[in-house]
């Protein structure tokens, strides 16, 4: 099986990710078939990847007449046995907790052909740790994606110590071949690549916050108009090599013994957690998140990360 004889895939959780992912694979013409245990997320997919592909229509990224074929081309079943059925491609996207992923794969190992991926979503286990009860961990591999899926190019694509080379080959060719900017992760690290950077970012993002060196607006403004615009065109490394490693280096030595290098949550984030205020979903978290408004914040966002899709699209850093 090559990646182009992947034609039947299947998606198990159709939640924040999940729904983007099906959205992604049926966008460039495979038949996507679809699973979740929770009825309203089965119920909702079609209208959420119907919004998500208007959102796109009128950022003129596809053709209002490739709307209705790619959301046909998702199929939504009530069991997860009739999902994976002829599927040569599964990925899961079912919530964050080990066992429960390592017993999904368990049985969607048992379930599908003896040449098929079974793929992760996960942003946290390793995929040596989930594939650890599989009889076939030669096909298993982790896909990491980023929210929202469908609009974010990267997926970083991580093998298990038993992973075969052939599976990374045509798992990269697959994720290339529906538009999606892959690239190997070639050590199973905690994190993987981008969450290891994200996260040393905001440590100091929130060390900033919390110390009252500057508003979260003026944070936000600030990163989004230097930093954000910077590595969105040329990525980290580049920016260094433009700048000058020999001004780059001494910057760095000046500050790195000034940053914040501790293990512990910020006191303000673990505070506001224990509250219950967790961002957006909950109306507070790090900004005030009006629900009447919702929709319309949500919009933005989309309409933003669109609008710089659409520059990784004109470049060929992202296809579709």
């Amino acid at each position: 099986m090559s990646a182009d004889t992947v034609e039947s895939v299947a998606v198990i959780g159709l939640g924040i990710m999940g729904h983007g992912i099906a959205q992604c694979f049926a966008s460039a013409g495979l038949g996507v078939r679809c699973f979740d245990e929770a009825e309203a997320a089965r119920s909702s997919l079609h209208d959420r990847v119907r919004a998500n592909l208007q959102r796109f229509r009128e950022a003129g990224l596809v053709e209002a007449e490739a709307i209705d074929p790619a959301v046909e081309r998702i199929e939504v079943v009530g069991r997860e046995e009739a999902a994976i059925e002829g599927a040569t491609y599964v990925i899961e996207a079912v919530r964050e907790d080990l066992e429960t992923k390592r017993r999904l794969l368990g049985r969607i190992e048992r379930r599908v052909s003896p040449q098929a991926i079974l793929a992760s979503n996960t942003s946290t286990f390793p995929m040596t740790q989930m594939a650890a009860g599989l009889t076939r961990p030669h096909l298993a591999i982790n896909t990491h994606w980023f929210n929202p899926p469908h609009i974010c190019p990267l997926v970083e694509v991580v093998p298990g110590e038993r992973t075969a080379e052939r599976t990374i080959e045509r798992t990269i060719a697959l994720h290339e071949r529906i538009g999606k900017m892959a690239i190997r992760v070639n050590r199973e690290l905690p994190g993987f690549l981008v969450n290891r950077i994200q996260i040393a970012f905001m440590r100091e993002v929130l060390d900033l916050l919390e110390r009252g060196v500057a508003s979260a607006e003026d944070i936000d403004r600030a990163i989004r108009g230097s930093v954000g615009m910077r590595l969105a065109a040329v990525g980290p490394l580049k920016v260094w090599d433009f700048a000058g490693l020999d001004t780059a280096s001494r910057v760095y030595e000046h500050l790195v013994a000034d940053i914040r290098s501790d293990r512990s949550i910020p006191r303000m984030l673990e505070q506001l957690v224990a509250e219950g205020h967790y961002g957006f979903k909950t109306g507070k978290g790090l900004f005030e998140h009006d629900p009447a408004k919702s929709a319309e914040e949500m919009a933005q966002r989309d309409g933003n990360y669109l609008a710089l899709y659409k520059l990784f699209h004109a470049d060929g850093d992202a296809r579709a």
